[in-house]
């Protein structure tokens, strides 16, 4: 496979590098500890915001490190839980006076990385506080987690969490902020083609000229089954329909709707596959009162959609809509 990379193992530090030096006034990198953060973190007026996990699902999470969303993030290599020294240092470095919140999604590495260092800090008088994303409705248990994996909901939690940490919100209330997001919010994902890791240099798994993976998970773990392809209705249909089944959405349910890229689908099949999406929704009954598309979690060059549906209140829908600048802006 044709890659734009030198040693696949410096394949992190360089994005990160590049990362960094394009967004000079906003971040900071550390290549220690593959730490990315805002430039104003810590801060005595907000809560410090980390999240980890693998790289190779960018732009989550190192490109929304920004005022509004995360203060720092931390990666692993690609498809890789970061070190436990990693994300122990990253919180030692940007701890706030009022305290540290991590976010993980919800595979075993990263649960065991961050649940590690968050007790090192502890012993180090640190307040530190996690939050567990698992909005993934295609497989109860994977190759790497216990429970549902954290997929492209994710977004919505460090959205709603960031938004209320810059207006100042306590640790215990962006616990329960995070909590009550990832409480309403669904995701399912199908792939048309595998991912090619880079140190890899081939595809994680094969499929069939005309077969996809129903359910696939980001790090290219098996869904629920193999299906034939079909038309794009009947596709998108495959995940709208278990997604808002298990949400229970309701026909007076005002609703966040995202469709987004595994990394190698075209923007143009995204927004076909959301016109579709939208009307099956609304075709429920439910309102859409927020909208995305575009790559928000990705894994490499899948090509591929995933699905989300969050039930929105006030409180998150007035978060989700506050300002946020991060390096993914688009002008």
């Amino acid at each position: 496979m044709k890659k734009f990379v030198d040693d696949p193992k410096d394949f992190v530090p360089q994005m990160l590098e590049g990362l960094a030096l394009a967004n000079p006034d906003t971040l900071r990198y550390v290549p220690e500890y593959n730490l990315v953060h805002r430039v104003d973190t810590p801060s005595d007026d907000r809560v410090t915001i980390i999240q980890g996990s693998g790289s190779g699902h960018e732009p989550a999470h190192v490109m929304t490190v920004g005022p509004g969303m995360l203060g720092a993030a931390c990666p692993g290599d690609v498809f890789a839980a970061p070190p436990v020294e990693y994300v122990f240092e990253t919180a030692k470095r940007l701890a706030s006076p009022r305290g540290v919140l991590f976010i993980v999604n919800n595979y075993t590495g990263d649960r065991m990385a961050f649940e590690m260092a968050q007790e090192l800090a502890e012993t180090e008088g640190l307040d530190v506080r996690t939050i567990f994303v698992d909005d993934d409705v295609a497989v109860q248990d994977s190759l790497y987690t216990v429970g549902r994996r954290g997929v492209a909901g994710n977004f919505f939690v460090m959205k709603a969490v960031g938004a209320a940490a810059e207006d100042g919100a306590s640790l215990d209330e962006l616990v329960r902020i995070g909590e009550e997001v990832n409480a309403v919010s669904r995701t399912m994902g199908l792939a048309l083609t595998a991912c090619t890791p880079p140190a890899k240099g081939e595809p994680l798994f094969e499929l069939g000229e005309n077969e996809v993976e129903l359910g696939v998970g980001i790090h290219g773990e098996p869904g629920r089954e193999r299906i034939a392809l079909g038309s794009a209705t009947e596709m998108v249909a495959a995940l709208v329909d278990p997604v808002a089944d298990d949400l229970g959405l309701a026909a007076d349910d005002r609703v966040a709707l995202m469709v987004n890229g595994l990394g190698g689908t075209p923007i143009s099949e995204l927004y076909l596959a959301y016109g579709i999406a939208h009307k099956l929704v609304t075709g429920r009954g439910a309102t859409v009162a927020r909208s995305y598309v575009g790559e928000y979690c990705t894994s490499l060059d899948m090509a591929g959609l995933s699905v989300t549906l969050v039930r929105l209140t006030d409180e998150i829908e007035r978060l989700l809509a506050a300002p946020a600048d991060i390096a993914i802006r688009v002008f």
